[in-house]
């Protein structure tokens, strides 16, 4: 082609040399090369992108936020400029050293373009929430990973003018060497295949792994790592692997499950606990949920006390209501009637073994909703009313004596030695 265009010169009266001929075929390819850019990026680029961006259609609008355009049109320049090079030079070292570069050029946005669409598809996923039970993230590095590796070795047997399957060929004696390099990758595409397999986490989740400090939802699961946002807002980075080789704990299932559990104890002074007398028991009976419980309870205990015919004159003779028991019957009753309790779920209020700080006794339920700022509010509702019926059954809270405690002991102590002394005088 570089004979015909010297043809051409001397039709028109102008005798050039070859190396004349050669700047003359460079200034085309270059001016070519302007012209096309200009006209693919500035008119075709714009155009598509602005037509795109008025489409209702999430893939189309990621497309023309991207630059996948942009680079796939980078890959049709270089492929114009090996075309036209082939066309306009002489077989030669300068025809040689401009393919290799188009090769080169062609490579990397070719890879380039790859990543974009890539992106592309991950961010449609996770919009459209579609598979977010497998770990695409890693699944896509992975595929950039070896993608990369490939274009790597296509431009170094470019440079070199040798074929890929020679550089292949070396590859085997250095496997234990890659091997090493891409440990984590490796054990990273391992791990996310068994967490996708088992389905054991995915995008969303709220993941608790003290040992890493992770307590918040899963952001990302990527080839290496995993990234947590935490409920502060801070983000903690897991190993992949690591949540193959460790324990974690995922609250999906919880959530999913429509309930979140309140287990929470409240400590009664054990120097509180009686038998109710007679008149506290029609007090309580006035209570609506304690009404059917105590008519019940007392008709119950007077039947077997006067089948056994014991004398009542002895507390430690017969049955006899206590004032923790007729707490712990109207406290389970409250949860039954409360609105915001999941009654299909298990619930009981049960009493646990004594110890120095009193008795306690646990409150176990189920909230009918699992989002945090509200499950909080209605145990915070359930213990308030708890902390301040618990007098209504002559009953005291335990508590550890505080600062003013003592100062009121102390002052105390001071009033009583003082009339002591005045006593004795």
């Amino acid at each position: 082609m570089q004979g015909s265009l010297s043809h051409w010169l001397t039709a028109w009266g102008y005798h050039p040399t070859d190396t004349q001929v050669t700047l003359i075929a460079l200034g085309l390819i270059f001016l070519t090369t302007i012209v096309v850019h200009l006209f693919l990026h500035y008119g075709v680029v714009r155009f598509v992108r602005n037509r795109m961006q008025k489409i209702e259609y999430l893939f189309l609008k990621l497309l023309s936020e991207s630059r996948l355009l942009h680079q796939l049109v980078f890959v049709v320049q270089g492929i114009l400029v090996g075309v036209q090079a082939r066309l306009w030079l002489a077989p030669g070292q300068l025809l040689d050293v401009l393919t290799v570069i188009v090769q080169v050029w062609i490579a990397i946005y070719s890879l380039l373009s790859l990543f974009s669409t890539l992106n592309i598809l991950l961010q449609w996923c996770y919009q459209r929430q579609v598979a977010t039970q497998f770990p695409l993230n890693g699944i896509f590095q992975t595929i950039k990973l070896v993608a990369s590796i490939a274009v790597v070795i296509l431009i170094v047997s470019a440079l070199m003018g040798r074929s890929p399957v020679f550089l292949l060929s070396g590859l085997g004696a250095m496997t234990a060497v890659l091997m090493l390099v891409f440990k984590d990758p490796i054990l990273g595409l391992v791990a996310g295949i068994q967490l996708s397999a088992n389905n054991m986490l995915k995008l969303g989740d709220w993941l608790e792994m003290p040992k890493y400090n992770a307590d918040g939802s899963v952001i990302d699961v990527g080839l290496t790592s995993v990234k947590v946002r935490n409920f502060d807002n801070t983000v903690t980075t897991i190993p992949t692997y690591a949540l193959i080789s460790d324990s974690f704990k995922n609250w999906r299932a919880m959530s999913e499950s429509g309930g979140r559990r309140i287990k929470r104890s409240i400590n009664i002074d054990l120097s509180s606990v009686r038998f109710i007398s007679e008149d506290e028991m029609k007090k309580l009976a006035r209570s609506r949920l304690l009404s059917d419980y105590i008519l019940k309870k007392s008709q119950e205990v007077e039947q077997y006390n006067k089948a056994q015919n014991l004398d009542l004159s002895s507390a430690l003779n017969g049955r006899r209501l206590t004032n923790i028991g007729t707490l712990r019957a109207y406290l389970e009753m409250y949860l039954r009637n409360h609105p915001r309790i999941r009654q299909d779920m298990s619930l009981m209020v049960r009493q646990l073994a004594p110890g120095s700080e009193g008795v306690p006794i646990e409150i176990y339920a189920f909230t009918n909703t699992v989002v945090w700022v509200q499950y909080e509010s209605i145990q915070a509702d359930i213990f308030d009313h708890i902390f301040a019926v618990i007098p209504e059954f002559g009953l005291r809270l335990h508590q550890s004596p505080s600062g003013h405690d003592i100062v009121a002991l102390s002052r105390h102590l001071s009033v009583v030695t003082e009339q002591a002394g005045k006593n004795i005088v």
